[in-house]
């Protein structure tokens, strides 16, 4: 299949999505090797996971049929501009590019706008929304240690 295809089909995976009352308008494919490993699509609001956008439940999808946490030999496929979490999550994963349709100022039209959180990372924790509060604890000191020491730890 050719990249147009791919991305046709996160759009049909989102419009099947909105047909059935399963979530937003959002679907993805991941592919490796010009074929298509995973498909998902956003299911936020029938899985009372705000986790569970379209980019997300792929990647999810896509490693486990892979069995790696890292995705840096696939493509992911969309159908809209990835948000800021899955942006993260596409990084995390390492994937090798992103190929999407709408853009988030489409998605911002119809009533998803992530601008508010791209504005809230770059502030300061006391100047955030929903306030940070930083609690310095030692067990937590003590993981970051125990994982520097580790010698059989998987880096990624």
């Amino acid at each position: 299949m050719e990249k147009q295809n791919f991305v046709k089909r996160a759009g049909v995976i989102a419009r099947e999505n909105v047909a059935a009352g399963l979530g937003g308008p959002f679907g993805a494919v991941i592919v490796k090797d010009g074929k298509i490993i995973a498909e998902g699509a956003n299911h936020v609001t029938t899985s009372n996971d705000p986790t569970a956008h379209a980019e997300i439940v792929v990647i999810r999808k896509a490693c486990e049929e892979l069995r790696t946490f890292q995705l840096d030999d696939c493509e992911i496929y969309t159908s809209c501009e990835p948000c800021p979490m899955c942006l993260g999550a596409i990084y995390w994963a390492r994937l090798k590019k992103v190929y999407y349709s709408s853009t988030k100022e489409d998605a911002k039209n119809i009533g998803f706008d992530d601008n508010f959180i791209y504005e809230e990372i770059n502030k300061s924790h006391e100047n955030r929304s929903i306030p940070f509060e930083r609690i310095p604890e030692d067990e937590a000191t003590n993981a970051f240690n125990d994982w520097n020491e580790k010698q059989d730890k998987i880096k990624y």
